[in-house]
Formats: C-alpha cells, structure tokens, sequence
C-alpha cells in the first residue's frame, strides 16, 4: 500500500485521531511525508509533502511538524523504509509514565530485543526529539516517546502498519497488567528462545 493508504488505515484503526500523528515512506530524492494539520480522513494523494533527507522541500506542501524525526531515522538506518509516528492511547499512556514496554510477552521481541524502550520527553518537532528517539531505537524498530507517542520504522508500509497495530496492543496489555499486580518478566533464556523460534515463524518462500 502507499503511504497515504496506510495513513487511513492507522485512522481507521483509531492509531490516528484528527492531526495527531504521521506517515512517511521513503523515496528516491529522500521522504514522503503527510502534511503539517493532516488528517486521515481529508488526505489527497496532492497533499503529501517531498523532502529531501537535509529538510529541503520538493513540492509545496508543508510537511508534518515531525519530519525533523522521519529524516533523522531515515539518515541513521539505512534499511527504513516507511515510518509511522502516532498518539495511540495505550502507548501515550504507557509513555506517560516514562516506562519502557519489558518483556512480559514474547513477542516484544518482535521490535528488535527485550524491550521497547521509552525516549525522553522533548519539545515536539525538534531536533532533541528526533535525538532521543535515533537513540532509543538503537537496535529497536520501534520507541516510546515520553509523555507523547510512540514511533517505528518498517520495511514497507505493510509490515509498519502491522507493527504498529501490534505495539499499542502490547501497550494496552502491559498496562491491564500492571492495574492487576506486578506482571512476571521473562528471563533472558526466554526471551532468547522466543528470538530464535521467530526464525522459522511465518510462511516459506512460494507458501500461500
């Protein structure tokens, strides 16, 4: 799907309330990015802003306020290819408490290690912001961003709109967990395992 289809499922999905979140997709000259004030609902494949990776607009479109940290990804980690920035409930709240997402459930693993760790808080749409979330997503394909949201990149706009799908829902469990008690973290040696079984997870090359 395009970067604009994928922005309307995260609002339909209720990831992207209003202008409170942002899409991007990389592209040959640098990114394509949803509009500064965007919504879902009212985006028109003419409303998408092209940015080279230094900021330099392609079009005339203004882009999200949030492109300073779509571009820094993309600068750092060769192998995004779209990234999504969203408000989604259970990831502000968990943000809100500046608490990484453990491993209370194996597939954490799915973003990358242990953990989805939680940057700091940083004004939005600025260059500290887009610092913080380069570093908490070292060897991560997705962070929490304090007292804000969270973000992820992918490898297409297929497998991001998955990740984010999943990280809110492990954010709402995380959190129904902690109002019931203090949730059991898995060990090192599980996690390990839980790693190495998603090798073979998923379907083969040629398998429908």
């Amino acid at each position: 799907m395009s970067a604009l289809r994928l922005y309307r499922a995260l609002g339909k999905a209720g990831l992207i309330a209003g202008s409170s979140g942002n899409v991007s997709e990389r592209i040959e000259q640098g990114m394509r990015i949803t509009p500064s004030g965007g919504s879902p609902d009212a985006m028109r494949p003419s409303g998408m802003a092209d940015v080279t990776l230094d900021g330099t607009p392609l079009n005339s479109v203004t882009p999200s306020s949030e492109s300073e940290m779509h571009t820094a990804i993309y600068r750092t980690y060769p192998d995004a290819r779209c990234v999504v920035h969203t408000h989604a409930d259970a990831c502000v709240a968990l943000a809100s408490l500046h608490k990484d997402l453990p491993p209370f459930h194996y597939m954490v693993v799915q973003f990358g290690g242990p953990n989805v760790r939680c940057a700091p808080y940083a004004t939005f749409g600025t260059p500290a912001l887009a610092a913080h979330a380069v570093t908490a997503l070292k060897g991560r394909t997705a962070c929490l961003l304090a007292n804000h949201g969270m973000i992820l990149y992918a490898d297409d706009t297929d497998q991001a709109l998955a990740r984010a799908l999943l990280l809110e829902a492990l954010c709402r469990q995380y959190l129904l967990a902690l109002a019931a008690g203090k949730p059991k973290l898995l060990s090192v040696q599980e996690i390990k395992a839980a790693k190495e079984r998603f090798r073979t997870y998923g379907p083969r090359p040629n398998e429908p």
